[in-house]
């Protein structure tokens, strides 16, 4: 089974929400939601793609030292096996916008089983949501 390498990130912004992206009619999943980034070339780090990937979709400019790993996704689809770390990023240059994706939208972490993603990118969503879940204080 082939191994495809994507690496993904999970803007946040201000607020503790986090940027999810749609799928563009003609790709593969078109309509779900997932996090930005795109598949590792040869010869590239992931933090080298992130920031490639984020400026071709978004139009923002991310420093390397701006991206931070938090967790991984490993699924087997039908076809392949796909492995994708995802990055946290809270700073960037730029307005986010959307240059390749339907639509973009800012939710908070516990919104996010709301929009439907692709299977490999829902594991991913308990770390985000134990991040930026609010601190209750012990008693």
């Amino acid at each position: 089974m082939k191994l495809l390498l994507v690496v993904a990130c999970a803007l946040i912004d201000a607020d503790g929400r986090v940027l999810i992206a749609q799928r563009p009619e003609g790709k593969g999943m078109a309509g779900l939601w997932e996090f930005p980034g795109g598949k590792i070339e040869a010869g590239e780090r992931p933090e080298q793609c992130l920031i490639r990937e984020l400026k071709e979709e978004l139009g923002i400019e991310v420093k390397e030292a701006c991206l931070a790993p938090l967790t991984f996704a490993s699924f087997a689809y039908d076809d392949f096996h796909l492995l994708m770390p995802l990055y946290i990023c809270r700073r960037w240059e730029g307005l986010v916008q959307a240059h390749e994706h339907q639509a973009l939208k800012w939710v908070k972490a516990q919104a996010l089983r709301d929009y439907p993603m692709p299977p490999a990118d829902e594991p991913l969503i308990p770390a985000l949501m134990d991040l930026l879940s609010p601190v209750m204080p012990r008693s």
